[in-house]
């Protein structure tokens, strides 16, 4: 029987530090798998590392979460920002086996910015003979209001290829808020009335969204499981936000950074479906941790409202 594939490490919610450092595991267990091959095998002594830079970009707190392992950290430009390369703690490559722990840097962003990323090839090809003078990439970067093929190809037109050290890779990302009209979010007491309050916010945003009724009765069952586990086994403050993208997303925030299980109940038990409730009723769900607490979020397809 063929197992199944396990999910990539971006879907587990991880913060980039800590995503570098399970990244970091697996390559180092394959070094040591190298090692142990016998001594006429060529694979032996061929070296097993690599870069990695993890770049987490957050539209509503408009903030980039950055960790690098051995990578060249990014370039930042902007309308109001001028471009350069952004002060980052860049920890040992991976597979390496030492140095010290990866460390996630937080950067505020402005609607509109362009991240810059890149291999280290492209600096040492962008650099002038002389060793002096502007750089070609921040150059390029200045009139950032360009599109971003724009710019590109205007960073691969003026390479010096003749300099390049090996592989240059460009990958530029524009940054962008999210619409306030497709998010809304409420406050939740810490009170027994609070998933029936939650629900009611819940069908209403969705009515104005125009929403389907089966997703938005399913919507109100996953809203009040997740906001009764928060007030039960979480800590206050409680808050419930809504997203409306290419699908519905449900979060749920509490203070706590206890992680709820996923139980299959027993038939007399009175509890311990609520999560199981949710994963049933959703097409993904989570759990995303931060220094003020959790959020679980659910996700579900969307059915806009006929007419």
């Amino acid at each position: 029987m063929a197992s199944r594939p396990r999910p990539p490490l971006a879907a587990l919610d991880l913060e980039p530090d800590e995503l570098l450092a399970r990244l970091d595991d697996t390559v180092t267990s394959l070094v040591w798998e190298r090692k142990a091959l016998p001594a006429d095998d060529p694979l032996r002594r061929q070296p097993l590392s690599a870069t990695c830079l993890c770049v987490m970009y957050d539209p509503f707190s408009r903030t980039c979460a950055i960790a690098s392992a051995g990578h060249p950290p990014p370039m930042l430009a902007g309308p109001e920002e001028t471009p350069r390369v952004l002060d980052l703690a860049v920890g040992a490559a991976l597979g390496g086996g030492s140095g010290p722990p990866f460390a996630t840097a937080t950067v505020p962003v402005a609607d509109g910015d362009v991240l810059a990323l890149y291999t280290a090839a492209l600096p040492a090809a962008d650099r002038p003979e002389d060793g002096t003078g502007p750089r070609l990439l921040p150059r390029v970067l200045a009139d950032v209001d360009r599109p971003m093929q724009d710019l590109c190809d205007d960073v691969l037109y003026r390479l010096r290829g003749d300099a390049l050290s090996g592989d240059a890779i460009l990958l530029l990302a524009r940054t962008h808020a999210f619409p306030a009209d497709r998010a809304a979010a409420w406050p939740l007491d810490d009170d027994p009335t609070a998933p029936a309050i939650a629900r009611r916010h819940a069908r209403s945003q969705l009515a104005t969204w125009g929403v389907d009724e089966d997703t938005t009765y399913a919507t109100e069952e996953i809203v009040s499981e997740l906001v009764t586990n928060a007030l039960r086994y979480g800590a206050p403050p409680v808050r419930l936000r809504l997203i409306k993208d290419r699908t519905l997303t449900c979060e749920v925030h509490d203070s706590s950074p206890t992680a709820p299980r996923l139980r299959h109940a027993g038939t007399v038990d009175e509890g311990g479906r609520g999560l199981f409730i949710c994963a049933q009723l959703a097409q993904n769900w989570g759990i995303r941790y931060n220094g003020q607490g959790k959020t679980v979020w659910t996700e579900q397809p969307l059915t806009q409202r006929p007419g």
